[in-house]
């Protein structure tokens, strides 16, 4: 395996590389597939993530023409993943506590 980035096939959606990506991650976890199969997974795997980090880039630079104005570049700067994932539920305020109870509010 070189460091030579894959060339991605014209016309390849971003969307078919993550899904072909897990369907490699699912058969890697499966634990059925020999020592030999799990490498050329895991090489798919990496050949894959290479070519999904090309089409981001490819987007990245499309966007950023898209954003020029009178041939300057306008990057606007992403906010950084989070480490749980797009999924994670978003922040909330902490709950309100009650005040503190005194003896004489015990019910007994």
């Amino acid at each position: 395996m070189g460091s030579e980035t894959p060339k991605v096939a014209k016309g390849e959606q971003y969307s078919d590389v993550v899904e072909r990506l897990r369907q490699v991650v699912e058969a890697l976890e499966g634990g059925e597939l020999s020592l030999e199969e799990s490498l050329e997974k895991f090489g798919e795997g990496i050949n894959l993530v290479k070519r999904g980090e090309k089409l981001l880039g490819e987007a990245e630079k499309r966007v950023e023409q898209l954003l020029s104005d009178e041939g300057r570049t306008q990057t606007l700067a992403l906010p950084p993943p989070s480490p749980s994932g797009p999924t994670a539920p978003s922040p909330r305020a902490p709950a309100r506590r009650s005040p503190p109870r005194h003896d004489d509010d015990v019910p007994f």
